[in-house]
């Protein structure tokens, strides 16, 4: 199976084109992350993008008075890193490997350029980004519930 058509299997490119994940395609590489490697932490410069084709990756973040807490796992068919796309560039999260991970590593700095360049390109790239965005906001508002649990229950 071609590059292309293993990126047309992740939803993140189901709005794009042939050509467009072509495109893409041209821009992400594969690549390996061993068990208990942060990948990137909350803060630093947002740079890089992964389709994790297996294994699993814990996102995690301080909190206040419990110190750092998993706000989500993800694994084989999600998206980790959304924050390249949008200013300030500045991950808000840290990423750490629960195992062996295997994923597509797009180059962000290249498609970020491709994206600006064309709009055709880079506005189907954008909402699937948001989407994603979006699932791992409400994500994150039912693992804070779950850690704070509701007012009217204290």
């Amino acid at each position: 199976m071609s590059l292309i058509e293993q990126l047309a299997d992740f939803t993140l490119f189901e709005r794009l084109s042939e050509a467009q994940r072509s495109i893409v395609a041209r821009a992400t590489h594969e690549t390996a992350f061993p068990t208990d490697t942060t990948i990137f932490e909350e803060g630093q410069d947002a740079v890089g993008c992964w389709l994790i084709r297996s294994g699993q990756v814990a996102l995690t973040m301080n909190v206040a008075g419990r110190g750092r807490v998993i706000v989500q796992t993800l694994g084989p068919g999600d998206v980790l890193g959304w924050s390249w796309l949008v200013p300030s560039h500045h991950w808000h999260w840290t990423a750490t490997t629960t195992g062996p991970v295997s994923a597509f590593e797009l180059d962000t700095r290249r498609l970020r350029v491709l994206a600006d360049e064309d709009p055709v390109l880079g506005y189907p790239l954008a909402l699937g980004l948001f989407e994603v965005l979006l699932g791992r906001l409400q994500s994150t508002r039912l693992r804070l519930l779950d850690l704070y649990g509701s007012p009217r229950e204290r």
